[in-house]
């Protein structure tokens, strides 16, 4: 079995992301720390496609405001990195990772124009629809990953968000919950914007109302969710019996604030998350969420870019979309008499 960087990450203690930047020579990581990844991968027998016979292929991996890219979802970034790296040697072509924090987009767009790579996946959690437009200055071939846009002339790979949240809330209607709330992040992002979309036209499809009373913003940092829903929870408000949240990492920071404040999850309140992230597993109670396919949107983005670089014609844009399986865990009960159930 070849060795994962995520095996890497597991032995030396590190996060994947880490891991990833020290493997492609790039800054993030100090030097003790640096040596035992290298010292590490060396005796666990890592091959990586450092030289790609085709050419290479370059990550834009980029935090513009850090409220979602950030060291809470370094492990889902690690698995479009993993899918990413597969692809790129079953293609034949190296992969370098370029990381921006917080960086202004002129000096995103000015580094991608100096890079000598053949073409650019570019993570677009935290960019907005203006910033996508921005890339059209390069002109070479370009994939987006983990965001999607209507109407632009751009790749992109995505998860599927509306069936993924129609899958939650046709699971929860299933188990008896009549009355949904949601908690969405406070700084929109493209996919929590879907989510949102996908939670209106998901209760409207099985004919239950949507409650604005219900809808709740917090922070999408673990931190931030469970502070902000503290707060929230301090002014005693109708609870539904059920409620989605954007994330994992927002579900289980609300999960926290439930349990300091006596809401008793499921027995009082039902929690969902969505992408499935390892501490999902391992919450107290363990949370039903989407697991997305991340590798496979990786691999996919690869694929496209490749074909983009070897192919002499014009290609029309090509939007992909990859759907989620539901995980179930114990954060839900079922209600038995949904009809006869309100929001508390």
């Amino acid at each position: 079995m070849s060795i994962r960087i995520k095996d890497i990450a597991e032995a030396v203690g590190a996060s994947p992301t880490t891991v990833s930047l020290v493997l492609n020579n790039k800054p993030g990581a100090g030097e003790e720390l640096r040596k035992k990844i290298l010292k590490t991968a060396k005796q666990l027998g890592y091959t990586a496609s450092r030289n790609g016979k085709h050419g290479s292929i370059c990550l834009l991996h980029i935090a513009r405001h850090g409220h979602t890219v950030n060291r809470d979802h370094d492990v889902f970034i690690a698995d479009y990195i993993e899918g990413l790296s597969q692809g790129a040697k079953l293609a034949d072509y190296s992969l370098e990772i370029v990381t921006f924090k917080l960086a202004p987009m002129q000096q995103v767009l000015d580094t991608a124009l100096r890079n000598g790579g053949d073409g650019f996946v570019i993570l677009g959690t935290e960019l907005s629809r203006e910033d996508i437009e921005a890339f059209q200055v390069i002109r070479k071939p370009v994939v987006f990953i983990d965001t999607y846009h209507d109407f632009l002339n751009f790749d992109f790979v995505d998860m599927n968000n509306e069936d993924s949240v129609f899958l939650l809330i046709t699971h929860l209607y299933a188990m008896g919950h009549r009355s949904l709330g949601l908690v969405k992040g406070t700084i929109e992002t493209r996919n929590f914007r879907l989510r949102e979309m996908s939670f209106y036209e998901g209760l409207q499809k099985l004919g239950l109302g949507a409650d604005t009373a219900f809808i709740f913003s917090v922070d999408q940092t673990y931190h931030g969710a469970y502070s902000d829903m503290k707060s929230i929870l301090a002014n005693h408000p109708r609870l539904p019996t059920a409620l989605i949240c954007s994330n994992d990492i927002i579900a289980c920071g609300c999960l926290k604030a439930f349990a300091e404040a006596g809401v008793r999850v499921p027995e009082d309140l039902s929690v969902v998350g969505f992408d499935d992230l390892p501490l999902s597993a391992i919450s107290d109670p363990p949370l039903t969420t989407i697991q997305v396919s991340k590798a496979q949107i990786g691999r996919m983005a690869i694929q496209l870019l490749v074909s983009r670089i070897q192919s002499e014609a014009d290609m029309p844009a090509v939007k992909v979309l990859i759907g989620g399986k539901l995980i179930e865990r114990n954060s839900v009960r079922r209600i038995d008499n949904p009809t006869d159930i309100g929001g508390k």
